[in-house]
C-alpha cells in the first residue's frame, strides 16, 4: 500500500512541477507612435489579444502599457511584437514580479 501511496505523490509532484514553475509576470512596456486617443485602444487590444496575456492597461500620456502575463504561455518578446505589428513599437521599459 505505502508503495502505491508514495508512487502516487510522486508522479503527481511531477506533474504539478510546470505548473508551479509558471507564474504571473508584469511587465512595463514603452510604446512608440501613440498620437491620438485612438491608439490607446489599438495598443491594448493588439496586446489583449496574445494568448496568456491577462491584463493590458495603457497611458497615452506616459506613452506606456503594462501587462500582466502567464510566463508559462508568452513572452514580452511575443507581446512588443503584436503591438508592433499593429504600429506601435514596444520596448520593455521596466519588469515587475
Amino acid at each position: 500500500m505505502n508503495k502505491y501511496l508514495s508512487t502516487f505523490v510522486l508522479i503527481n509532484a511531477v506533474m504539478a512541477a510546470p505548473a508551479a514553475l509558471a507564474g504571473e509576470r508584469t511587465v512595463t512596456f514603452a510604446v512608440d507612435n501613440m498620437t491620438c486617443a485612438s491608439c490607446p485602444y489599438i495598443v491594448k487590444s493588439s496586446m489583449a489579444a496574445v494568448p496568456g496575456v491577462a491584463t493590458v492597461a495603457v497611458s497615452f500620456k506616459a506613452r506606456t502599457a503594462t501587462v500582466t502575463f502567464d510566463d508559462a504561455k508568452t513572452n514580452p518578446d511575443t507581446i512588443a511584437t503584436a503591438s508592433m505589428n499593429a504600429g506601435y513599437p514596444a520596448h520593455s521599459a521596466r519588469q515587475g514580479s
